[in-house]
């Protein structure tokens, strides 16, 4: 058996309307699915709180070391499954489930305004939808400068952009967890496809893209 592919998929814990989250609903549901034969699948629940996330992402990327580590998280105004493209540094005002939020309203003081995955959303997208899945799923570049746009970025620096991020809406709103687990499944099993292809030698991204201009 070839080297497995390891891949970290995490959901939310409930937070202010939200009694149940359906990001983490979604999360078990792909886990009990899985990614086939050649990932190991791993999932974590994550606070929704910015401190725990600033000390829980490093040992999450860490430990696991994985090739893709993709971020769930609900909206309440989403109807469809969103491919979030980007994260941003700057703007968290909203207070978490502790009732703090950072002093400077930012993820890392004197860290780029955004962050890119280098997986090509779009392309993810054009291909799920194409699969007649039966859950729709979109592209954003705003993830919204909560918990969510935090723990992105925050995952982008650290992952040196091998980190995804996917926005689902409330339960029955109109999806079932069921129908959640499937676009979840297809959408990673997308992303995984285009890193292989953009990276033949299986090395994981980050040792890929850092070449300098002009070469």
């Amino acid at each position: 058996m070839a080297n497995k592919k390891k891949v970290l998929v995490t959901g939310f814990e409930p937070f202010g309307e939200h009694a149940v989250n359906s990001s983490w609903v979604a999360v078990q549901e792909l886990e009990r699915m899985g990614l086939g034969e050649e990932v190991d699948l791993h999932v974590c629940e994550v606070p929704v709180e910015y401190v725990a996330v600033q000390s829980l992402l490093p040992s999450l990327w860490k430990e696991h070391q994985p090739q893709l580590m993709v971020h769930v998280g609900v909206s309440g105004l989403a109807t469809t499954v969103t491919l979030e493209q980007c994260g941003h540094n700057k703007g968290y005002k909203r207070l978490d489930n502790c009732r703090f939020c950072p002093a400077s309203h930012c993820c890392m003081e004197n860290g780029p305004d955004c962050i890119q995955s280098v997986v090509d959303m779009e392309k993810v997208c054009k291909r799920v939808n194409d699969s007649a899945l039966g859950v729709t799923v979109s592209v954003s570049k705003d993830a919204g400068r909560y918990l969510c746009d935090y723990t992105y970025y925050t995952s982008l620096h650290l992952g040196q952009g091998c980190a995804a991020f996917i926005h689902v809406p409330p339960l029955g709103k109109p999806y079932s967890s069921q129908d959640l687990g499937r676009a979840l499944q297809a959408a990673v099993q997308e992303m995984l496809k285009l890193l292989e292809l953009d990276h033949k030698d299986n090395e994981c991204c980050s040792h890929t893209h850092q070449h300098q201009h002009g070469h």
